[in-house]
């Protein structure tokens, strides 16, 4: 049997929110890889500037850091209100400057506290767009958020993981999400390690890259949950709606 043929978007109401998605997931990383470049060089060359046990233990690490902060950032909904785009921001450069300070070491040590502040900062976005981040499904589709590119990546923003996410990174449980998306999430933490212990830089790494990691996925957070109320608001197919985003941020 033949799948159902879906027209295109035809509504320029639509279209144009899909423009504004476009224009938001563009910029994501424009602005924000200017503050970092410095920091590091290239994008490629930062991960062999790490130790080999620590390059190698990167997965796990990641994943152990997910599970955590998937937890932490649902308990602590309960007890500290979301906080808005620029709060998030000050707390994780705080965050970042403080494990700067001790290069690799606290940096190794600031990075769960930093996944946990920003798992936290998509619900609080998914929030927002009128999700709720208690249910099992936005807690996936959170996760499914860090399934894209970091700042770090050398893309210029193209990066499209994200939209494709459903038919990429599926798991039936959150256990298994986690699984997946973990070894795609250490190479881009492993970038950020390596970026905040560069000599002679320190703190002052560590903050401008904690900035940057934040304003991306609150930038990426905003397309993903955006595409999917406007599936929601206006009864169009998602997947359909994806795939006009993809077009949009490809020109």
């Amino acid at each position: 049997m033949m799948a159902d043929i879906l027209p295109p978007v035809s509504d320029p109401a639509i279209l144009g929110q899909l423009d504004t998605l476009a224009k938001r997931h563009r910029a994501a990383g424009g602005v924000v890889m200017q503050l970092i470049g410095y920091v590091g060089g290239s994008a490629e060359g930062l991960l062999s500037k790490l130790p080999g046990p620590v390059r190698n233990g990167l997965d796990g690490a990641t994943e152990r850091a997910l599970s955590g902060a998937m937890t932490a950032a649902e308990r602590s909904r309960g007890i500290v209100a979301d906080r808005p785009d620029w709060m998030n921001r000050t707390l994780t450069t705080a965050m970042g400057a403080a494990g700067g300070v001790g290069g690799l070491g606290s940096s190794l040590a600031e990075l769960p506290f930093t996944v946990t502040m920003l798992l936290r900062a998509i619900q609080g976005i998914a929030a927002e767009h009128g999700f709720d981040p208690a249910s099992e499904e936005v807690r996936l589709e959170c996760l499914r958020v860090f399934a894209s590119a970091g700042p770090l990546e050398d893309d210029d923003g193209m990066d499209l993981s994200f939209l494709a996410a459903r038919a990429t990174i599926t798991g039936s449980s959150m256990k298994s999400l986690i699984a997946k998306v973990a070894p795609r999430l250490s190479i881009v933490l492993g970038q950020k390690l390596a970026a905040q212990a560069a000599p002679l830089l320190g703190a002052v790494a560590g903050a401008a890259v904690n900035y940057a990691f934040t304003s991306y996925y609150q930038e990426i957070a905003r397309v993903h949950f955006g595409l999917k109320r406007l599936a929601r608001d206006t009864g169009t197919d998602e997947g359909v709606l994806r795939e006009e985003l993809v077009a949009r941020i490809a020109k």
